[in-house]
């Protein structure tokens, strides 16, 4: 089974549970696959009924599985486009006037995957977003990008970077993405059809005539990754997309960004910072952590932890819980306010743990093991 057919069958396995709103995104994804300009039209031809029908259960059924056949028996004869490293960073290091330096950091970025990087505030993730897309030098070490690019503006538009804070633009959103798309080689005939399915992709369709100011700031960041989409980019480099917005809202992007990115036909690879460490863990193929502008990757073999680590949460006192786990051979316990983190020998388990909160009648109240988690960088 192919990629594609693989996608395809979780696609129609959510259409037989009526999730439309997914099978909706996914039929997107896959009508943009095709760059044909007759499944642009049809799939518009469907989101524009279901701006009237949205509540259609069965109208919206039998077209979408009309649809979905269309496509499959159109894109499951195109050539599909396997995975590859586009860019290699070899011993980068960027050092300023005062005491921080970056690197140095070695990283393989991959078409169809997606690459979080996490940490504290000022320990080097903008620095590295920039970097990869040119805004900044090194002050030693490579940047290879294995594509081909006519000069540094050609570079920067096949190197999307997307930072946490956009600038200011005049008039409506959609006449921004209309003046985008007319700059990066869309035909006249297709330039709104595609606006159109992209704006509906990212959840931006009912505020397509707001301007700046009506848009919150989490509509800004989609606002801006349509526009960056328009441009066909081979990598997206995002600072901090998930700030500002509420956890659902957190996880929906985080889908899209997955689905996205591992096309099977136009695959591109997605770098993101972010402060939400488990979101991004969940999501991300690697998962990068700086501290002091070092690089600690979460599944590099001298990285991977060598004792069980259980985040916790407990209303009862420091010494008591010590005394509690000293029949599982605690090693450690650290204190955050109610947050506890307890370190164990290797051989103890999470199912150790439970068993020793229960027949030590301790109240938690939440649980996490970190052992393999970028969460445990944060104890030390």
């Amino acid at each position: 089974m192919t990629e594609f057919q693989k996608q395809f069958k979780e696609v129609e396995e959510l259409l037989q549970f009526e999730e439309y709103n997914q099978v909706t995104k996914r039929v997107i994804d896959f009508t943009l696959d095709t760059e044909n300009i007759e499944f642009y039209a049809k799939t518009n031809q469907y989101l524009n009924w279901l701006d009237g029908n949205e509540k259609n259960d069965t109208g919206r059924k039998e077209k979408l599985q009309t649809l979905l056949n269309e496509l499959y028996h159109f894109l499951d004869k195109k050539e599909t486009r396997p995975h590859e490293t586009i860019i290699e960073v070899e011993n980068l290091e960027k050092r300023y006037n005062s005491n921080f330096a970056l690197g140095p950091i070695n990283l393989a970025i991959n078409t169809g995957e997606i690459i979080g990087l996490v940490g504290e505030n000022g320990n080097g993730k903008t620095t590295l977003l920039r970097s990869l897309c040119g805004e900044l030098n090194p002050t030693s070490g490579t940047i290879k990008y294995h594509f081909d690019y006519e000069d540094g503006y050609d570079l920067k538009t096949k190197l999307v970077y997307i930072p946490q804070r956009t600038d200011t633009w005049r008039g409506s959103m959609y006449e921004n993405l209309e003046f985008t798309a007319s700059c990066y080689g869309y035909l006249p005939e297709e330039n709104n059809l595609v606006i159109d399915l992209i704006i509906t992709r990212l959840g931006l369709r009912k505020s397509r005539n707001h301007n700046w100011s009506g848009l919150s700031s989490g509509y800004k960041m989609r606002f801006e990754l349509a526009r960056m989409l328009l441009r066909k980019p081979k990598i997206l480099l995002i600072d901090e997309p998930l700030a500002n917005l509420d956890i659902l809202a957190q996880q929906t992007v985080l889908d899209d960004f997955r689905n996205i990115a591992n096309s099977p036909f136009r695959p591109i690879a997605i770098v993101l910072s972010s402060q939400q460490l488990y979101e991004v863990e969940k999501t991300s193929n690697q998962v990068v952590f700086l501290k002091q502008g070092t690089q600690k990757n979460l599944n590099a073999e001298n990285d991977i932890a060598k004792h069980c680590i259980i985040e916790f949460e407990s209303t009862q006192s420091l010494s008591d819980l010590k005394s509690a786990f000293t029949v599982i051979n605690i090693i450690s316990l650290e204190q955050n306010g109610g947050t506890y983190i307890a370190t164990f020998p290797e051989n103890i388990s999470i199912h150790d743990f439970m068993k020793a909160i229960i027949n030590q009648s301790i109240a938690i109240s939440y649980m996490r093991n970190i052992s393999n988690s970028t969460r445990r960088f944060f104890v030390n």
